[in-house]
C-alpha cells in the first residue's frame, strides 16, 4: 500500500484523479438541488458559499465540509444522506494509503501509539501539520496540501467523540520535541497543544527520554488498535509504506513490546514537566 498504490488509485478512479467519494458525494447534491427546483444561486446563499464552490463540490473537484453538509442538509431536505457520506468525502482527504488504517481507527476503542520523529498526527497543531505536510517530496500543491491538512484536523475529531469513547495513549520520542518544524513560533505552540490534550482524561502521553539508551520500540513506530469486539491490530508505517498485522499471535506480542515500552518512558507527570522544559527552551 504504498506511494505506487497511491497513484495507481488516483489515476484508476476514472475522475481525473478525484476521489470517488467526492463525485459521489457532488451528484446527491445536485440530484436533491435539481429535484427542489433550485439553482446553484440557492444553495449558495443559504451556505455561504459561492455559486462557483457548489458547482466545484458537486462536480466532485473540491471536498465538502461539515459546515456545508449540514446545511445543505436543512436547505434540500436531503434526509440526512448527505450527512452519512462526510466520513467517507473526509477520508477521501487523505493519502490512499492511509484510508484503510482511518476506517480502522473509526472504529477502535483504545489506540496506542509510538513515534521516533515527529508529533503524532492525532495531536498535531494546523500549523504544525501544515508545515510537516509542506516538506512531502516530490512537493504537493497547494490544494493537496490544505486538502491533507484538512483530513488530518478532522481524524482528530476522535479524540473527542463520544460514540465510542476511545482510550487513547500516545508514547513520542524526546527527539521530537525538539525537531523545529514550521519554526520556533509554530513548535512552541504545538508543545502547548500536546499539554492541553494531556488534560483529557482519556488521553495519555509519555515521552521516551534520549538519555534512555535502549528500550522495547527502537525497532521502529507503531499503531495498536483495539476494537469493541476486541479484535486488535497493529499498524506499521514508513516511508508512506503501511502494513496492518491482525494474527493473534504476532499482534500479541506487539501488546507486550508495547507495555514494556511505556514501563521505560517518563511517566505522564514527569512526560508533562518535560515538555513544559521543552517548550521553555524553545
Amino acid at each position: 500500500m504504498g506511494r505506487n498504490n497511491d497513484r495507481a488509485k488516483a489515476v484508476g478512479n476514472g475522475n481525473g484523479g478525484r476521489p470517488g467519494a467526492w463525485s459521489a458525494y457532488g451528484k446527491l447534491v445536485r440530484l436533491f438541488r435539481e429535484r427542489a427546483g433550485l439553482t446553484q444561486q440557492s444553495p449558495a446563499d443559504a451556505i455561504g458559499y459561492s455559486v462557483e464552490q457548489v458547482a466545484s463540490v458537486e462536480q466532485g473537484r473540491q471536498p465538502a465540509k461539515a459546515t456545508f453538509t449540514e446545511a445543505a442538509e436543512r436547505v434540500l431536505a436531503a434526509g440526512g444522506a448527505l450527512r452519512a457520506l462526510q466520513e467517507d468525502v473526509d477520508r477521501a482527504q487523505l493519502p490512499a494509503f492511509f484510508q484503510d488504517v482511518a476506517a480502522l481507527e473509526q472504529d477502535a476503542v483504545s489506540r496506542f501509539s509510538y513515534d521516533q520523529l515527529v508529533i503524532p498526527g492525532l495531536l498535531q497543531t494546523e500549523a504544525y501539520a501544515r508545515a510537516l505536510i509542506r516538506t512531502h517530496f516530490p512537493p504537493l500543491g497547494d490544494e493537496v496540501v490544505e486538502q491533507r491538512v484538512a483530513a488530518r484536523l478532522a481524524r482528530q475529531s476522535l479524540l473527542t467523540r463520544t460514540a465510542p469513547c476511545a482510550v487513547f495513549a500516545f508514547v513520542i520520542e524526546e527527539a521530537a520535541l525538539h525537531r523545529m518544524v514550521g519554526g520556533t513560533q509554530v513548535m512552541r505552540a504545538q508543545l502547548a497543544h500536546l499539554l492541553e490534550c494531556r488534560r483529557m482524561r482519556h488521553v495519555d502521553i509519555q515521552v521516551m527520554p534520549s538519555s534512555r539508551a535502549a528500550h522495547s520500540g527502537l525497532n521502529g513506530p507503531m499503531v495498536l488498535l483495539e476494537t469493541a469486539e476486541r479484535r486488535r491490530f497493529v499498524v506499521i508505517e514508513s516511508q508512506g509504506v503501511v502494513s496492518v498485522r491482525s494474527d493473534c499471535h504476532e499482534v500479541g506480542e506487539f501488546w507486550l513490546q508495547y507495555g514494556m515500552l511505556r514501563s521505560q518512558a517518563l511517566n505522564a507527570e514527569d512526560s508533562a514537566d518535560f515538555i513544559e522544559r521543552a517548550a521553555g527552551e524553545t
